[in-house]
């Protein structure tokens, strides 16, 4: 995927500014920065819940912002949104159900829950369960879960540790890393916990006041005093 000079805006507010992003097939890459930092708006441009003002999305050389909203998940384009947005009212088979929409999600649908409840096998245990009922590690579970339903190429994944226990959070990012590593779809991450995320990653960005101000690998940014105070809470040495 190539994102190239994106630039979003809420009204008079400029959410996004003059953004490019370059995610290349089987990668890993996340995207990292303070909160309003335009994070979420970035993925909501990307699935078309929210429309560019300027500049081009392009996913394996077709443009996301000519076509239908509704076709990019045919794409194979799935979006795990922050909060985890679980069906609440339906059970955690028919979330998943849900997930498995579009038409490599129907034409893959037994080996992709398969795949789900080998990664999460309490997803198996609780499937008659109401998502609402579920904890909140187990919630997101359903949500990823729902997202590789869709059998897709890229899975955005956005604050997946949020409000999360260390342990489960930790869980949650070795199945991501596990899917990356076994399974070689394209991952695109936002999260806060900085360390971790970038340690997973191939590539990482630092997206601040809507503009992206750094990208490099995770020794790269690791080792930026920048990086380190802002989102580390490590002074210079």
């Amino acid at each position: 995927m190539e994102i190239q000079g994106l630039t979003v805006a809420y009204g008079g507010l400029v959410a996004l500014r003059d953004v490019s992003i370059t995610v290349g097939e089987g990668q890993f890459v996340t995207v990292v920065g303070p909160n309003g930092a335009g994070k979420s708006t970035l993925f909501k441009t990307i699935s078309g819940s929210v429309p560019a003002r300027g500049g081009d999305i392009r996913f394996f050389g077709e443009s996301l912002l000519t076509m239908p909203v509704a076709r990019r998940a045919h794409l194979g384009i799935a979006h795990v949104p922050e909060g985890r947005q679980v069906f609440k009212s339906l059970t955690v088979r028919e979330n998943l159900e849900m997930g498995a929409y579009t038409e490599a999600g129907r034409k893959n649908w037994e080996a992709s829950l398969k795949r789900i409840h080998m990664l999460f096998p309490i997803l198996e245990e609780r499937a008659l369960q109401l998502a609402g009922t579920l904890s909140g590690g187990e919630q997101q579970m359903v949500a990823i879960g729902r997202g590789l339903a869709s059998a897709p190429r890229l899975l955005m994944l956005d604050e997946p540790s949020m409000g999360l226990a260390p342990a489960i959070t930790d869980l949650i990012f070795e199945r991501i890393s596990q899917i990356h590593r076994e399974d070689g779809v394209t991952i695109l991450l936002v999260e806060q916990r900085v360390a971790e995320a970038l340690e997973l990653s191939d590539h990482g960005y630092v997206l601040e006041t809507g503009s992206v101000v750094m990208d490099g690998s995770y020794r790269t940014l690791m080792q930026d005093d920048r990086v380190r105070r802002a989102y580390l809470g490590i002074g210079e040495e």
